[in-house]
């Protein structure tokens, strides 16, 4: 992505970011000169492979992995500046049928690790008096959906969580927004969202974007121009570029 946003020095920790929208974020900002630390249990190769950005196996259910890793960060580089939370996991089945471990590890890892991983940054930021989280909510928390009940349970629930830490850090200096980032193709929305009359109607209407497309607002949020804090940054449609 071209832009001209400069991350040099600055360290970058996204969670969930092998695929979709987090890995074009972390991407696009060690190529922006940052040093980018993605937390996830998947590993592929164009990660491993990016100057600038380093892959930690970590499954941010597991508070004691999610601080572990953060320390190894902050030995290494000496500060987290940003905090990006995208890891998520988005099942379908009917509320009576659901298992309930389905549930547990969607709360676990939607919620949980979005808690977890904010408790392990958040010294260092406050220390600095420095710092930018963003979490990803979803117009399903809003809207509702039929079989995703516990997805939209879990992303309400950061969204609620997300303004009520904006303001506990506030004094701190430390900014945490939420963003809304609209339909976009990734493998996690491929898999919960096959081809059908549903997927058809948002291509035609408000359009399905790709990570790309979001990495953009992202980094301003990122950015010390972005000043606002307990805000919700809002996608609702993409454009064609044609």
């Amino acid at each position: 992505m071209n832009c001209s946003f400069d991350a040099t020095g600055d360290v970058l920790v996204v969670t969930g970011g092998s695929h979709g929208i987090g890995a074009g974020l972390a991407r696009s900002y060690a190529e922006a000169g940052g040093h980018t630390v993605v937390l996830d249990v998947a590993r592929p190769p164009q990660v491993a492979s990016t100057e600038g950005l380093t892959h930690l196996e970590v499954d941010v259910s597991d508070r004691d992995a999610v601080f572990e890793a953060v320390d190894g960060v902050v030995a290494r580089h000496g500060r987290i500046d940003a905090l990006v939370c995208s890891a998520a996991v988005q099942p379908r089945s009917d509320v009576a049928e659901m298992d309930p471990a389905e549930w547990r590890r969607t709360l676990a890892v939607n919620l949980d690790g979005v808690v977890w991983s904010c408790q392990a940054v958040l010294p260092h930021m406050i220390e600095a008096r420095r710092g930018s989280i963003l979490m990803f909510a979803s117009g399903l928390a809003q809207v509702g959906r039929a079989q995703a009940s516990a997805y939209a349970a879990s992303k309400g629930a950061v969204i609620s969580f997300a303004k009520s830490l904006a303001a506990e850090v506030a004094p701190h200096r430390v900014r945490v927004n939420t963003v809304f980032p609209g339909v976009i193709d990734t493998p996690q929305f491929r898999a919960a969202n096959p081809d059908g009359p549903e997927r058809a109607h948002w291509a035609a209407t408000t359009g399905i974007g790709t990570p790309e497309d979001v990495v953009g607002p992202l980094l301003f949020l990122l950015s010390d121009a972005a000043t606002m804090t307990g805000s919700t940054l809002t996608r609702d449609r993409s454009y064609s570029k044609e």
